[in-house]
Parts: C-alpha cells; structure tokens; sequence
C-alpha cells in the first residue's frame, strides 16, 4: 500500500523573486517594537540574500501619503531598482503596475512575501498570487500584524491553502542550494 503524499516545495534561487508588503514607517508604529525588530532584521537578511544571488525584488507601498515611506533600514538596503509600487487597495494584484513588475520575469514563478499586515496585504495577496499560479512563500519571522492573533489566524488560513509557510533562514538556504556554491559564505553569513 503506498501513502499519496504532497511533495514539499522548496524555494529555488532560478525561479524566485522576493516580495516586501508595506514595510512602512508609521504602520510600524503600530506593530509590537520587539517582534517588529525581528522581521525588519529578517526581511533585511532576505534582501541581502537577493541581491547577493540576483533574485529581483520588489516592494510595494500602501497610500504612503497617510502611512509614510518603507521603513528606513530596509528602503537603505534594498536594490536601486526595486522602486515601490504605490497602492491604495490592501491586495498588491490589483494595484496598477504591480502584474506588470512581477511577470516581467516569467520564468521566476515562485514569490517570497514579506511585510506587513499579515492578515491583511498579505493574505489578501497571497491569495491573487496563487490565483495567477504563482507558487507562493511565506516566512513567518518576516510578517508581522499589529496584534499577535490576527497572525496566527491568517498563518492557518494559510497553510490550509497551500500557502507555504517558512522561516527566513530556509529561505536563504534553499537558495543557496548548496555549501559548494560560489556565494555560500556570503548568504551563510547572513544568518550567524
């Protein structure tokens, strides 16, 4: 008798590209300082890690009128091309440009999602880019809600839908592939 089971996806450094939701200077203010200390640190180590291995990555900003710009520590580190898409409706699949941005790699299918809210811009979408068939990953030490419920909520509506649901430093090793690679030391580094 065999078991029918699901092969576990891994996030492959050819296919992936890195995407961080509404890192915002005063929707940051909301968030819990130490928890927020964390995911800041940890989307920084993913940027590092994508620009290191050349995976694009990409931002987005939610009416930064009202909300400010992308936290200062991650607007520094990120690369000069991931220029924000604004946005003023909480899924990023329907702000103007952002399908344009992200498919402008068709051969990178899979999307790491970082920022915050989590039960809010991110599930809603997590949820357009798995409709458009986008393999999607989502590291929980780099999503943050104001209110630790509403994460842990939207961490199970998650993973019930095929959402993978990851740590940062997977991410970064999956990547990585292997302790042979040219930029192992690097991206290693990253997470000492």
């Amino acid at each position: 008798m065999s078991i029918n089971q699901a092969q576990m996806p891994l996030c492959q450094r050819a296919s992936s590209q890195l995407l961080i939701i509404d890192a915002q200077e005063r929707l940051a203010a909301a968030m819990d300082k130490d928890e927020l200390e964390g995911v800041v640190d940890n989307i920084n180590r993913l940027v590092t890690a994508a620009k290191i291995l050349e995976i694009p990555v990409f931002a987005t900003q939610h009416n930064s009128k009202g909300l400010g710009p992308i936290i200062k520590d991650i607007r520094d580190n990120m690369p000069e091309t991931a220029d924000p898409t604004e946005k003023t409706a909480f899924s990023c699949c329907t702000a103007p440009g952002f399908e344009r941005n992200i498919s402008s790699h068709p051969e990178r299918r899979q999307l790491v999602v970082v920022g915050m809210e989590a039960h809010i811009c991110i599930s809603q979408t997590v949820s357009g880019l798995q409709r458009w068939g986008y393999q999607v990953f989502v590291p929980e030490d780099a999503i943050i809600s104001r209110k630790a419920f509403y994460k842990q909520n939207v961490l199970q509506r998650m993973r019930h839908s095929g959402i993978q649901v990851v740590c940062t430093e997977s991410v970064g090793f999956e990547w990585i592939g292997d302790s042979t690679d040219a930029q192992f030391r690097d991206v290693w580094s990253l997470f000492k």
